[in-house]
């Protein structure tokens, strides 16, 4: 089930269950998962996309063997807020992917910054170039997750 509401992606979450964030990129989909606690995103791989029946079976894979309970997809959002032809592929794939998991929530977050984000931690922390291209992708996705993360924080505190 596709949720666009924070609020309503958390109330449809099973207690005790990870999420896995995705940073859909043309050629590759960075992956990160949560804790069962849903307090910390770690980035965990980078899936060379191929088709999207390749691509989903190894999410699943991963959803499967880590009993993940949600989706975070991050949405890429234009600068001004507007959607643009990259924010409907994401949405496409988040509608083939319901299908194949029809009971699984997924949600979507704005992703605006989160490349440049992991980027400047990397060479923070004194990446190598070639270092940088093979994990840029999975640290994006834990940016984004963290961004969902951070906001369940916010919603559990004020209920």
């Amino acid at each position: 089930m596709i949720l666009d509401d924070t609020e309503a992606f958390l109330a449809a979450l099973a207690p005790m269950q990870a999420l896995i964030g995705l940073d859909l990129g043309d050629k590759t989909i960075g992956v990160a998962v949560s804790d069962s606690f849903l307090s910390v995103a770690t980035p965990l791989e980078t899936v060379r996309r191929k088709k999207f029946g390749l691509d989903a079976a190894r999410l699943t894979e991963i959803i499967t063997g880590r009993g993940i309970g949600g989706v975070v997809l991050g949405l890429p959002r234009n600068m001004d807020g507007s959607e643009g032809p990259r924010c409907q592929s994401t949405r496409a794939f988040a509608r083939n992917f319901e299908r194949l998991h029809p009971d699984l929530p997924i949600t979507f977050w704005d992703e605006r910054l989160s490349t440049v984000a992991a980027e400047r931690a990397l060479l923070e922390a004194d990446t190598t170039r070639k270092r940088r291209a093979e994990v840029i992708d999975h640290v994006a996705a834990g940016y984004i997750l963290q961004g969902v993360l951070d906001r369940i924080r916010v919603l559990r505190a004020n209920q």
